[in-house]
């Protein structure tokens, strides 16, 4: 299954429940959304099944500028620490480290 977006808005918050996979080619699709519904934003996360490194920096940044990560699932939660303590560190990893 690819990226299915479900987005729910009351005056102060939008919802996405992201369903599926998400990959790099979904991310220009998701900007687009994110751009309407500022300023309050949740992600829900808890239906999304599959997530490349791109849309884990996706995740990382937005969630760095105030985005709530709802129902995150582990693997994806322990992949952003990573790219977060790499980032800081100011290194990028090998093939082997990936």
């Amino acid at each position: 299954m690819t990226l299915r977006i479900e987005i729910t808005s009351d005056a102060e918050t939008a919802t996405f429940r992201l369903i599926g996979r998400i990959d790099e080619d979904q991310l220009a699709e998701l900007r687009a959304q994110v751009h309407r519904y500022r300023p309050r934003l949740v992600f829900d996360l808890a239906e999304t099944t599959l997530v490349d490194r791109e849309v884990v920096r996706f995740l990382a940044a937005h969630e760095g500028n105030g985005v709530e990560l709802l129902r995150c699932p582990r693997y994806i939660r322990e992949w952003i620490v990573r790219e977060r303590s790499q980032e800081t560190q100011g290194h990028e990893p090998s093939k082997g480290e990936r």
